[in-house]
């Protein structure tokens, strides 16, 4: 039987997607399960520290982190493949061929970025019942 694998995308990869990524691992440590952005902003950042300060504070672990730019080859070998918002979604269009087959939004409604907003601890929630529902 074939693992089970997702992969959680957002702008940078320092935020959401990465937020997401581990608390997936800790929830279902027996699926595959990573992270990326839409954006070469970030590329090669480690987790921005309030996104850190946040996971501490829930007590999910998390290793370092290197934010790294969805390609075709990471659309081929994931599964499941879940966006924060509607601008994701959109930028996924021009990043992978026939994106629509597999990629969504993680939950029915935009998970706000957490970079602009400081709300961290309520993007953590939105990310965990997100996780919840597609597990």
């Amino acid at each position: 039987m074939k693992e089970r694998s997702v992969l959680f995308v957002c702008h940078g990869n320092v935020c959401r997607s990465v937020m997401a990524e581990y608390i997936m691992k800790s929830m279902a440590p027996e699926i595959r399960c990573e992270s990326r952005a839409v954006s070469h902003e970030d590329e090669g950042r480690d987790i921005y520290y309030s996104a850190k300060q946040c996971l501490d504070r829930h007590g999910i672990a998390y290793d370092r982190h290197q934010a790294k730019v969805i390609t075709q080859e990471d659309y081929d070998s994931f599964d499941e493949i879940y966006v924060m918002d509607h601008e994701n979604l959109r930028t996924m269009r021009w990043i992978v061929d026939d994106y629509d087959r597999k990629v969504r939004m993680l939950t029915g409604q935009e998970i706000e970025d957490p970079w602009y907003t400081d709300r961290f601890d309520e993007v953590f929630e939105q990310i965990r019942k997100g996780i919840e529902e597609i597990l």
